[in-house]
């Protein structure tokens, strides 16, 4: 069965420099997973951190489901993150070296079952962005001048 995206986030690519990607299930409320397979939620200025040996998942946005009516969850809450212990453990080891920060990419549906995929990412300075922009912008340059055929 294949993966069914249900969002990406974006800007984490832009603002981080992605080191290793991991993939943590979810635990979810019923309404929040009826809203996830309709594609209402949302990773902006989301973050993962470990507390008490957990996993946990700040700031997703999860729009409440429209025939939720009194079971719907508050659309912020925090959401546990399902890994092993040992993978928890390393991730904390890392994340306490400086700079280190856990940003999820994208969340999407495998086997029927909610995934985030988690980056140990490190933050990038204004010129490392300015960097990307300039070698984006370069390669798209060789590629317009590529479709053209070289006519000047």
């Amino acid at each position: 069965m294949p993966e069914k995206t249900v969002t990406v986030n974006r800007k984490a690519r832009h603002e981080y420099h992605v080191i290793e990607a991991y993939e943590a299930g979810m635990e979810l409320k019923g309404t929040e997973v009826k809203s996830l397979r309709a594609g209402k939620a949302n990773l902006q200025d989301s973050y993962a951190r470990v507390e008490n040996g957990e996993l946990l998942l700040y700031n997703m946005h999860i729009s409440p489901y429209d025939q939720g009516n009194r079971f719907n969850h508050d659309p912020k809450r925090a959401r546990r993150l399902l890994m092993h212990k040992q993978e928890i453990m390393r991730l904390l080891g890392k994340v306490r070296e400086k700079g280190f920060s856990l940003i999820p990419l994208r969340v999407y549906f495998k086997n029927g079952r909610a995934k985030v995929e988690l980056a140990l990412a490190r933050g990038k300075k204004l010129y490392d962005r300015r960097e990307d922009m300039a070698e984006r912008d370069a390669r798209r340059e060789m590629e317009r001048a590529r479709k053209e055929g070289g006519r000047y």
